[in-house]
């Protein structure tokens, strides 16, 4: 008696079971085992059972169906002359010929419920060994995008300064005399278009909440996932306001940091 699974991400638990026909009445007790241990995922569970061999008992006659069978052979062949009579193999072969013994199914039903125990024991330890290395990898990232985000908002002052210096070059180009107030204005909606603050603020607060979520012994998936869609929302709004090389460079890596994670994140349940 074997049991495979197999387990793939899923929005929710969807358990299918293939087994010989002795366990069905148990399939719903397999499933509720399964999902005490499962919250997420598509998980196929196949249960392989052969028969030890007796030869007494596996290799029983059923002794009038093949007189029966030999009587109607009989009654062919005097209706078709040259009608070929079967051979003992072709016998053997005739649905019911060959009796089964019928098995206790209860003992067998209580092994394959502990038997799964055991599968479920060992494909939880290699999920956790998985998501041990999973979770390290996704620290790692939380780690490069905080850095990028550092990188961003010590530059900021740089950039904002770059882009008032670019505006009053454009006005000594033009060679007319600017209104000072209308000027600073200008600057200021300038500086209000390329100020991403919030946006590292939220990139911030979102790599905060994904380190907590990392630390959490229930099912996590789906709140990292919304966090990989709120990170690259914030990576999307700062390459939108770039007005710089590096911070456009910095954007793009941390779409690349986001997409890496997202990735690994489908296999956490």
């Amino acid at each position: 008696m074997t049991w495979e699974l197999r387990a793939v991400n899923h929005r929710y638990l969807d358990v299918q079971f293939r087994m010989p026909d002795e366990f069905r009445p148990v399939e719903q007790a397999f499933k509720q085992q399964v999902s005490a241990v499962l919250n997420r995922g598509k998980v196929e569970c196949a249960l392989h059972f052969r028969r030890a061999f007796d030869q007494q008992a596996e290799m029983k006659l059923n002794a009038d169906l093949v007189s029966l069978i030999g009587t109607r052979v009989t009654e062919i062949r005097n209706t078709v002359a040259d009608a070929s009579p079967p051979d003992a193999i072709d016998i053997l072969r005739w649905p019911g010929v060959i009796t089964e013994t019928e098995i206790d199914a209860e003992p067998l039903q209580h092994e394959a419920a502990t038997l799964l125990d055991k599968a479920l024991q060992s494909m939880t330890e290699m999920r956790r060994s998985e998501g041990e290395r999973i979770s390290e990898m996704l620290e790692t990232r939380c780690n490069d995008i905080a850095a990028l985000a550092a990188s961003v908002r010590e530059r900021l002052p740089v950039v904002l300064e770059g882009a008032h210096a670019k505006q009053r070059e454009r006005i000594e180009r033009l060679d007319v005399e600017a209104d000072p107030a209308r000027l600073e204005v200008e600057i200021a909606l300038i500086s209000q278009k390329l100020d991403v603050d919030e946006e590292l603020d939220r990139l911030e607060s979102h790599i905060t909440e994904i380190r907590q979520v990392l630390t959490s012994d229930e099912a996590v998936g789906r709140r990292l996932d919304f966090l990989m869609q709120e990170l690259n929302r914030e990576a999307n709004t700062l390459g939108s306001k770039s007005a710089d090389a590096q911070t456009t460079k910095a954007a793009v890596e941390l779409k690349v940091l986001i997409e890496q994670m997202r990735e690994q994140i489908q296999n956490v349940e």
